[in-house]
């Protein structure tokens, strides 16, 4: 099932869904990275290729696997990327562990985002704190947009921070239910998850601060959206806010911080999260935010690149199409 390759070895397990079949389009185009092997048991025998009409990069020969977590670790891939359901990480992971192999292993699930030993890859926040570790979780897709709109003013703040989300329902993945029944969210908005949602937990942990998120599902495919209602702990001007902003993310090619709200409509099929819509109560001390991103993309596959590329000491954006001179 291995393959002889001649760059940086991926293999992706998991991957007829959304987010991987992102994964494998982002890989196939990397200048350095090359698919070891792409697991799937519904697609076991196709060949890769012809899922991806139009996609240069992909080894006409490659074809879907659907090996054992025994298997796994003989496969000789330098990097292997779980796009699994929550839960389903840890045997994988513990495969590897057995055998004595120790490749990189990004984890896209919840699994491993509350474990101090994985890195916790959202770079723009985090990767101060990389130093060569080779187990990264990736960070939720409203995790990243919640993180990223309140960073910037965790010094500022009294009170938990409200954060009302609404996604496509490609976040809902590819297992049919109500979340990604196009019929029943036909003029619809579907709450869900009101309280103690994992991204919730997650966001309050890697900030340390309490985020409460309150999540929806929309009709449309992809695409999210974060309204932010922070509580701040002294008067600020919108342009003392709007300069921490950019002083924060300035560089960073993957943040536009923008003057107007963003909306979800223009981030479908973007590599990058946009902030904006920054408007104060009269007093100065409520400020409210709006953060759009791709889930699927920034949200998920997107940042699994980045972290890759840190990884292997490449450039953090290398093979990230479309990133835009940060300023």
């Amino acid at each position: 099932m291995s393959r002889s390759v001649t760059g940086t070895s991926v293999g992706i397990v998991g991957a007829r869904g959304y987010v991987g079949a992102e994964l494998i389009r982002l890989i196939a185009g990397h200048p350095d990275f090359e698919l070891a092997f792409v697991s799937s048991r519904e697609l076991a025998g196709q060949r890769v290729a012809d899922q991806f009409d139009g996609v240069a990069g992909i080894d006409p020969e490659l074809r879907y696997v659907a090996p054992s977590n025994e298997e796994l670790p003989t496969l000789g891939a330098d990097a292997i990327v779980l796009a699994l359901p929550n839960g389903k990480a840890a045997a994988c992971v513990a495969a590897f562990d057995e055998a004595g192999v120790d490749p990189v292993i990004v984890d896209l699930s919840a699994d491993y985002r509350f474990d101090d030993a994985w890195y916790y890859g959202l770079p723009e926040l985090t990767r101060a704190k990389y130093a060569g570790q080779r187990r990264i979780s990736n960070p939720g897709c409203y995790a990243t947009a919640m993180q990223l709109a309140v960073a910037p003013m965790l010094d500022a703040l009294a009170g938990p921070v409200q954060c009302f989300g609404v996604s496509g329902y490609s976040g809902a993945g590819t297992t049919p239910s109500d979340k990604n029944d196009p019929e029943k969210l036909r003029d619809n908005l579907m709450p869900y998850a009101l309280t103690n949602h994992v991204h919730e937990r997650e966001v309050t942990r890697q900030l340390g601060h309490e985020v409460q998120f309150l999540p929806h599902v929309a009709p449309h495919f992809r695409g999210l959206t974060i309204t932010a209602n922070l509580t701040l702990s002294s008067s600020l001007d919108r342009d003392q806010v709007v300069a921490r902003y950019r002083d924060r993310y300035a560089g960073e090619p993957l943040v536009d911080v923008l003057d107007d709200a963003p909306w979800v409509s223009r981030i479908a099929g973007q590599h990058h999260v946009e902030l904006g819509g920054f408007t104060l109560s009269p007093d100065g001390r409520r400020l409210v935010v709006v953060a759009t991103e791709d889930n699927l993309l920034k949200g998920a596959a997107t940042q699994a690149l980045q972290n890759l590329n840190l990884a292997f000491g490449f450039d953090e954006n290398r093979g990230i199409p479309r990133v835009r001179d940060a300023g």
